[in-house]
Order: structure tokens, then sequence, then C-alpha cells
């Protein structure tokens, strides 16, 4: 049963959009929560966090702006709920699919956050750029910090994990 809060013209437009099609948007609203909402022709739709982008993202206004103008793909169609996510990042190249095929690279970057597990070091220069974790086992003795500067190799990247394995290059810290 469709949802009673939707006019007819509204139920009428849901009815037009299809799971995987393509539509273009004017971002109206970015909220803090994380939703951002885009006017589709008079209705609103919706892009969840991590629907954004491929890459983190703390907050939706670090991608997007008020008043934009985006090309989305439609995830869903929920006319019951009146809801249509949609996704930035469906139409965009996963860049870690690049990043696969740079396996035995070094790399140097600085160090970002230590935890029991290993160090994770940031790879790219951007500050969104993609960190990689060389295990603890790799440090041994070695006192790593936030900030410290790696020389590592790209060992492994798992694209359904979404997680980049680095190793210390021998001889270098």
């Amino acid at each position: 049963m469709p949802n009673p809060a939707l006019n007819e013209r509204e139920l009428a437009f849901l009815r037009t959009l299809r799971r995987g099609q393509v539509i273009t948007g004017r971002v109206i609203e970015i909220a803090d929560f994380g939703v951002t909402f885009v006017d589709i022709g008079g209705f609103t739709a919706m892009i969840n966090i991590p629907e954004l982008s491929w890459r983190r993202v703390d907050h939706p206004a670090d991608v997007v702006t008020v008043g934009q103008e985006v090309t989305a793909e439609v995830l869903d169609v929920d006319v019951e709920r009146g809801r249509v996510p949609l996704s930035l990042k469906a139409l965009q190249k996963d860049p870690l699919l690049d990043l696969r095929q740079q396996i035995g690279r070094a790399v140097t970057g600085s160090v970002t956050k230590v935890a029991p597990i290993g160090a994770f070091v940031r790879i790219e220069d951007a500050t969104n750029g993609f960190e990689g974790l060389v295990p603890s086992s790799e440090l041994a003795d070695r006192d790593v910090k936030p900030g410290d500067i790696l020389t590592v190799e790209i060992v492994r990247v798992d694209l359904s994990r979404r997680r980049i394995e680095l190793a210390l290059r021998a001889g270098r810290a």
C-alpha cells in the first residue's frame, strides 16, 4: 500500500523510477545526521553517507553542497514508505581497483593511528586518502607514533572488506 503522505503526482512519479536508473537532481538539504536530500523533479530522494563516495566521508558537506546538481543511481524505490535512496559512488570507479594494480609498490606515508593490531599509514596525499595497516608483527620493537613517516609496500588490497595491508620496506622505517 502506498504511503498516504504522498500525493498523486508524487506517487505517479515514484512509479516511473526503476532500480539502477541514473537520475539528475539538485541537493536541497544536508542533514547533520549524515543524509543528503536531493530534489529529483519535485520528489525528495536521499543519499546516505556511505553512498556519497568510495572514500571515507566525515560529513556530506565534504562531498556535496546545497544547490549542487548531482547525477546518481537509484538504489531502490520504496513506494510504501515513500523513499528513494540514491548513490553517487555507484557511478564512480572504485579507486581501490587501481590501487590493487599497485601491489608490490613502495610508498611513503604518515602514520595516522597506532593500535594493538598495528599502525595505520596514509598512502595517498589527500586528507581523505586511503590508509593501510602495517600489522604489529611487522613493527617488531619499533616505537611508531602518529605523524611518523614510514616507507611501506602495498601487500594486499581486499576489495570486499575495503582493507589495505602494508609491510615495512626492508631496511627502512
